[in-house]
């Protein structure tokens, strides 16, 4: 197989924000070129904002993602309070917090249970697990069961699970009443035991790709999704507001994305990130029940990314029922907003990575600019470098065009994009030469 030439084509790779190509070029028995086409639909949310009220906002770009809305939400949200100078309250900061950890349990499990778990089955998708299989039966429902404890959090703190309600610039419009936080906290309880026995799977995985590159996370002591300072695996240590003069935009010819290097080189963002970096911060539950999973962290695995959310999963059941049990949430007054001309930057961890949000004001409070970038933009120039080296080993060792396409959608499944719920459908096209 070496000894020809190939052209790798995978089309119309369907996900949730527009649709991705992947086109490989194999000469000599190298591939020597490789575009990743992510082919997107222009929206034109930038451009959209402007003019608008930056109070209502939030909740418009909260239609960016279905499954992200809470994080462009709460992102957004941030960047106007900074550029109002509003100081959210504790009880504020931490009905986002708890927000945010249903967000997380939700989308990590729809990824690692819905399109992960059947690579490691040898299954083509979820709906072939076998209900006669004890343990394949019992995952599909462990999936709906933690990504509904994921869901009901968000719902009652937030009043909804996708685009919520009750979150505001500078508060929350209601309190979530100590019967549904005792609901919701009897549900994080129940699907603990699931989440250990889904870290353990990860953990035994025997899935590996390794390549020294650089991680980039939003950090915080304690663990935090929402607060911090950049820092990456070379040292630097930056203000969350500084974050996009350490980026440099790349244009790519052939996606409609935008590309992106930390400080001139690709880089890696998302759990695997945050865990190398942040591993130690952990809710101390977590750290307790995870420790000897967490002895894999600081990792170059791309595959110990699918780990690194399972435990992140922990996190955030544990951070919550903890919060339940200590806070009692109390009537506030409404934060009165008051427009102002200046500059907001929110920056979060969206669960797939770090999340950048620039807003210019004038003296109304009227957006005059808006910059956005995205976590799966920040990795797909590491993932595009990746897939090459990927395809010259499989090449060099004579693996089979099968093999090579198998490995691809399992490498790309692993940096969890925002296609990743349709890479089990991908069409390959090999063309000899």
């Amino acid at each position: 197989m070496h000894t020809q030439d190939f052209d790798i084509n995978l089309e119309n790779l369907a996900k949730i924000e527009g649709h991705t190509d992947l086109e490989i070029k194999v000469r000599g028995g190298k591939a020597v070129d490789i575009k990743l086409k992510i082919t997107e639909n222009k929206r034109f949310y930038t451009q959209g904002v402007r003019g608008k009220d930056a109070r209502s906002v939030p909740n418009l770009v909260s239609r960016i993602c279905g499954t992200c809305s809470i994080a462009h939400l709460t992102c957004c949200t941030e960047a106007v309070e900074h550029g109002f100078g509003i100081h959210p309250t504790e009880q504020t900061r931490i009905l986002r917090r708890l927000t945010y950890n249903g967000l997380i349990i939700r989308d990590h499990a729809m990824h690692l249970y819905l399109f992960v778990l059947p690579d490691l089955f040898n299954k083509d998708s979820i709906l072939e697990f076998d209900e006669n299989n004890k343990i394949e039966h019992s995952l599909v429902h462990d999936a709906f069961d933690v990504k509904r404890a994921g869901n009901n959090l968000c719902t009652v703190v937030a009043g909804r699970a996708v685009h919520a309600t009750f979150m505001q610039v500078g508060s929350f419009i209601k309190n979530p009443l100590p019967e549904e936080l005792k609901k919701a906290k009897e549900e994080l309880l129940a699907v603990r035991p699931k989440v250990l026995g889904l870290i353990d799977i990860f953990y035994k995985c025997d899935f590996e790709f390794n390549r020294n590159t650089r991680f980039v996370a939003l950090a915080a002591n304690p663990f935090s999704f929402l607060d911090g300072e950049i820092l990456s695996s070379t040292g630097t240590c930056i203000p969350e507001e500084l974050f996009f003069e350490h980026l440099e935009r790349v244009v790519i010819p052939y996606s409609q994305a935008t590309g992106f290097e930390f400080e001139g080189k690709d880089y890696m963002v998302g759990a695997l990130s945050r865990l190398n970096l942040s591993k130690q911060s952990l809710h101390r539950q977590t750290r307790k029940d995870s420790s000897k999973y967490l002895k894999e962290f600081p990792s170059n695995n791309v595959y110990a990314n699918n780990l690194a959310q399972a435990i992140e999963i922990l996190h955030c059941i544990d951070e919550s029922i903890e919060l339940i049990d200590t806070w009692e949430f109390k009537a506030e007054p409404r934060v009165e907003v008051k427009p102002r001309e200046g500059t907001g930057i929110g920056v979060i961890e969206a669960p797939r990575g770090t999340l950048y949000y620039r807003l210019d004001m004038n003296k109304e409070g009227l957006i005059k600019f808006a910059n956005l970038v995205i976590p799966s933009a920040q990795n797909q120039i590491n993932m595009e470098n990746d897939v090459k080296i990927l395809v010259n080993e499989g090449l060099e060792d004579e693996q089979s065009k099968e093999w090579i396409q198998h490995e691809i959608e399992k490498l790309v499944r692993a940096y969890d994009p925002c296609m990743s719920c349709a890479s089990h459908f991908l069409k390959f096209k090999w063309k000899k030469i």
